[in-house]
Order: C-alpha cells, then structure tokens, then sequence
C-alpha cells in the first residue's frame, strides 16, 4: 500500500530538469504545496504524463508536468451534483498485477500512464507499546533514496467530465500502482508502490502504445536497493501535521524477537 507520501518537488524546476511542459499554472491549492510532507488521497498532487499537442497530434508526444487529484475517479463514474463526481472508493492505489483487467484502471493501463514523483512514502507497523501497557501503537515508517534523490513512482490516470455538462473543465485524477514489496522493505509491508527507473519512461509513458507486460510486474531487488528505512514521529499520523519535521528519524522501540503487525494507516 502507499496512503501517504511526502514531496518536495518544484513544478517549474521539474519541467527544466526533464525538459517538460509545465501544465500546473492556475492549479495551485491550498492542498498543492510544492513542499507537502504529508500527501494524503485526495490532494492535489504532480504528476508526469507524456501527450501529443492537441493543435498538432502528428507531432511527437511530450513530456508534460500536471496537477492531479490523487484519488482515480474512473471515466463511467456519475455526476453527484453538476460538475462534481459521486463518492466511490478511495482509488489512490492499484495493484499492478490486476489493474489491466479491473474495470476501474484497464483503459488507463492501455493509454493514460504517468509518473508520480515523491521523496519517499510512509507505512505503519502495530508494535508493542514501549512503556509496556496493553495498547499498541502505530508506528511509521519513512522509505527514501539513502542520497535523498527524488523517487518516480508508476501511476495511472483518468479523465472525468460531467456529461451534462459538455463545457465544464475536466478533472484529471491519478492512482499509484503498487506491487510486492522485496528486499529489505518486505519488514515493514508485504506491498510497495512500484518504482519506475529512468530507462523505462519512453514505453511505461508512451500515449499511443500500451505498456509492456513486463514493467507491470514485481521488480528485482537491484530497484529498491538504495531505498532506506527508517522510523519515524508518529506525529504524520494526523493529516493535520506538516513539516520537514515528520521526516526526522526516532528511535525504534521494539526489539528483534518482536514481530510487528503490518498495517497501512490512512
């Protein structure tokens, strides 16, 4: 599972780094921060897709840098008021090896891929309380790039427009594809959101072609072998807390005969 992440990524930096479009002027929100140390569904969030240029299809297809609602709002799904889609399931994660045949993310897999960069993610474990009463507690965990560079995530995107409404402005909604964990973060959770490496943007992006079986499925250890964990304040457990502070490593309080119970804490 990935339900909470954190980002320090600059849209305009972004697009000069990958020679992108910046697309997100005149989407910027309150839950739209370049800095967001604690991304929960729902938010607005950066997102990399590769399109053809709608006043020239025939050219190539580029790189394009938009803000998303993190959260997939399939394209079927009915207006619950004019302009605004009814509640479903919370789709801000889809398992890789099931999204080309569920009905929510199969014509997303065929031809609407993206990017979703983070600095790392967060899961929780349920571990004994240290103080030794009955109780216990949740504790997260921090998964990032031992050298702090930026982590590319492979998602899926949608499209959703009243149909009432044939003018209204579109609303582009995202999920993050997930898969089995392996290495050294099968000890905090048995999934993980799928890393996408450099080499494989150009087919994983590509608008016209879907993507190989092959970058769907659980990648070797070689991927994630930089990634580090470590534990963190439980302070992101509330949405409410924000802060280059959630990222500061605390000390672990269980031992090594403990095994934890693994949970992924929304």
């Amino acid at each position: 599972m990935c339900g909470r992440y954190a980002t320090t990524t600059n849209p305009g930096r972004l697009a000069v780094e990958l020679d992108a479009i910046d697309e997100t002027a005149g989407t910027h929100t309150a839950n739209a921060d370049d800095a967001n140390y604690n991304v929960a569904p729902t938010n607005r969030v950066l997102t990399i897709v590769s399109r053809h240029d709608r006043e020239h299809p025939d050219d190539d297809p580029a790189l394009r840098i938009r803000r998303m609602r993190w959260g997939l709002i399939p394209t079927w799904t009915k207006a619950a008021e004019p302009g605004v889609p009814a509640k479903g399931k919370p789709l801000f994660n889809a398992r890789a090896d099931k999204a080309a045949t569920t009905p929510s993310f199969r014509d997303a897999v065929k031809y609407r891929r993206c990017l979703v960069p983070m600095d790392g993610w967060y899961e929780w474990l349920v571990e004994p309380d240290p103080a030794g009463g009955r109780k216990a507690i949740k504790r997260p965990y921090y998964m990032a790039n031992g050298d702090g560079s930026r982590l590319y995530m492979a998602g899926l995107w949608s499209v959703w427009r009243d149909r009432a409404l044939p003018r209204s402005e579109p609303l582009l909604s995202c999920t993050i594809l997930t898969t089995d964990a392996v290495g050294d973060l099968t000890r905090i959770h048995d999934r993980m959101p799928l890393p996408m490496p450099r080499e494989h943007w150009d087919a994983w992006l590509d608008p016209d072609h879907p993507a190989p079986a092959e970058l769907l499925a659980t990648p070797e250890e070689e991927i994630v072998r930089d990634i580090v964990v470590r534990p963190v304040s439980t302070l992101v457990n509330s949405v409410k807390n924000n802060g280059p502070e959630l990222l500061a490593e605390v000390a672990e309080s269980r031992g090594e005969a403990e095994r934890p119970e693994q949970i992924s804490l929304l």
